[in-house]
């Protein structure tokens, strides 16, 4: 079979896969889009819902620094699809793009519907197959790609084969991790799949539960304990929920928060209600006489906590260290809440886990099954939110498609004569 007969198989519809097929369009090569939901780009549609954000405006070497423990293994593929590039390929879609404030870049219409849409229609005027409802099973005996359709089961050969089927969340949008049992089967090397970005549970009084679930709380740092006890620290804004603990926030520190829980059954995030103000200004304030007023009003007029913050102190201290001035002062800056457990993992943004970097090579083919590539959110790397997950993605799926064509090139190559000269 000569390269350009060949066709490749490419299953899973999200940006990975798209991403990977839009490389792969360029070549004049067949290319079939497999994926198991009545459309594409589910999940893609479901996070641009409050604004799509795209990627991050940051320094490379900082932005690469953003995939912690994988850094090694994401950080080449993502330089050879910088931030910039993504935007200008954006941009090339007829989607312009801004920076805001945070230095997150999103489109300027907030939406994702408008790219997918130019996205898909660029792939399709490429000549890229797409067949939706159709749910991989794994391989025949005699090594044909199964799938279940609304017509019964079907079977394909392909030349090459990209696996993008994401991560274990949101699964009614497709992404359920029904992957795992037949590269299992084949030997793969796996993690468990874990929630990342992912909310978490702690007890809170009946009280508080039914007055401030649903309230945001701004304008604070959050900190936790590493593996290695060093501390991490952040500052924004999360909201208290009906199980516990969620939002942005919470989402920076959801890996050494996650493997605590993993590790010791239970973790600590600790609070500084008020970021912006020392220690000692906010014990010397506390300490100012009140006289009359309540501690209710004296914590909002001198110190500026009031409402959810204040309700947070309640809920930790006892009444007796309420009035204790230094006891409460030491709270405000640094306020202990106790968590028992992540949320489920089918509400986490994205997961952990997945296809173990040990069982692929450079060009992300799987060393044991040449020939299959996997890419996108399946494999074994985190990332926060803030535009990384969606680079990290569309970068690996571009990476696959190099190591399609290098490995398809490779196969259709004549080899060299004994002794001619290499």
């Amino acid at each position: 079979m000569s390269l350009s007969s060949a066709r490749i198989a490419v299953i899973g519809g999200g940006p990975a896969g798209l991403a990977a097929a839009e490389v792969l369009s360029t070549t004049g090569l067949g290319i079939d889009l497999f994926d198991a939901m009545p459309s594409l780009g589910r999940k893609f549609l479901m996070a641009g819902r409050g604004g799509l954000n795209l990627t991050h405006s940051e320094p490379l070497e900082v932005f690469l620094t953003r995939y912690g423990l994988r850094c090694h293994e994401i950080g080449p593929m993502v330089s050879a699809c910088s931030p910039q590039s993504l935007q200008d390929w954006a941009e090339g879609l007829g989607i312009q793009t801004f920076i805001g404030s945070s230095g997150r870049v999103f489109p300027r219409e907030m939406k994702a519907a408008p790219l997918l849409r130019a996205w898909l229609h660029r792939l399709r005027g490429r000549g890229v197959n797409i067949h939706v409802r159709h749910r991989w099973l794994g391989w025949s005996a005699d090594g044909a790609l199964l799938f279940s359709t609304p017509q019964g089961e079907t079977a394909t050969h392909a030349a090459a084969t990209i696996l993008a089927l994401g991560g274990g969340s949101w699964a009614r949008l497709g992404s359920d991790g029904t992957w795992m049992p037949p590269l299992a089967e084949k030997g793969v090397a796996l993690a468990p799949l874990k929630p990342a970005n992912c909310g978490f549970e702690l007890r809170w009084s009946d009280y508080f539960r039914e007055h401030f679930a649903g309230e945001p709380v701004k304008n604070v740092a959050a900190s936790c304990l590493d593996d290695k006890g060093q501390t991490l620290r952040r500052q924004g804004e999360f909201v208290i929920s009906a199980h516990g603990v969620e939002g942005g926030l919470i989402y920076a520190l959801s890996a050494p928060l996650r493997d605590a829980l993993d590790r010791d059954g239970q973790a600590t995030l600790t609070l500084d209600l008020l970021p912006d103000r020392t220690a000692e200004r906010v014990l010397a304030d506390v300490r100012h006489p009140r006289g009359s007023r309540s501690l209710s009003s004296h914590l909002q007029s001198r110190v500026g906590i009031a409402g959810v913050k204040a309700a947070l102190l309640r809920e930790v201290l006892s009444k007796d260290e309420m009035q204790d001035a230094a006891r409460l002062a030491a709270a405000i800056k640094a306020l202990p809440l106790t968590l028992k457990a992540t949320r489920p993992i089918d509400e986490a943004i994205s997961t952990a886990g997945g296809v173990c970097f040990e069982a692929l090579d450079d060009t992300l083919m799987l060393k044991n099954l040449p020939g299959t590539f996997c890419a996108g959110e399946m494999l074994d790397w985190e990332a926060p939110t803030g535009g990384y997950l969606l680079t990290g993605c569309i970068a690996s799926g571009q990476t696959a498609a190099r190591g399609v064509l290098a490995w398809l090139a490779q196969q259709t190559s004549p080899h060299p004569s004994p002794g001619a000269h290499v």
